[in-house]
């Protein structure tokens, strides 16, 4: 059974930094593309960034290019994402995805709050 476990988020203060984790287990993780999405109260689930299963891809939202910053390590079966100069409008909880087929995974969500 596939499992995507978040962690890392917290409140931090405008134009501060936090890191988020996403512990895959139950899939063959290095062949998994990877997505972190978000959803802030009132709103839509959005797409933030993406990276290919290599790691050799990434993209972007464009209101987080220059700032965040997705990344892999197929050995530990985690994907991160690096969150700099944070903005209050990033307040959101925060999930990891992935999809084979028609199945569309998601982890539980971390909520991360920018706020002084």
């Amino acid at each position: 059974q596939v499992q995507l476990v978040e962690s890392g988020g917290g409140l931090v203060q405008p134009g501060g930094s936090v890191k988020l984790s996403c512990a895959a287990s139950g899939l063959r993780f290095s062949t998994y593309a990877m997505r972190w999405y978000r959803q802030a109260p009132g709103k839509e689930r959005e797409l933030v960034a993406f990276i290919t299963s290599p790691g050799s891809v990434t993209t972007y939202a464009d209101s987080v290019k220059g700032r965040f910053t997705i990344s892999r390590d197929n050995a530990k079966n985690t994907v991160y994402l690096q969150m700099n100069s944070l903005k209050p409008e990033d307040t959101a909880v925060y999930y990891c995805n992935t999809n084979l087929g028609l199945n569309n995974y998601w982890g539980q969500g971390t909520q991360v709050t920018v706020a002084s």
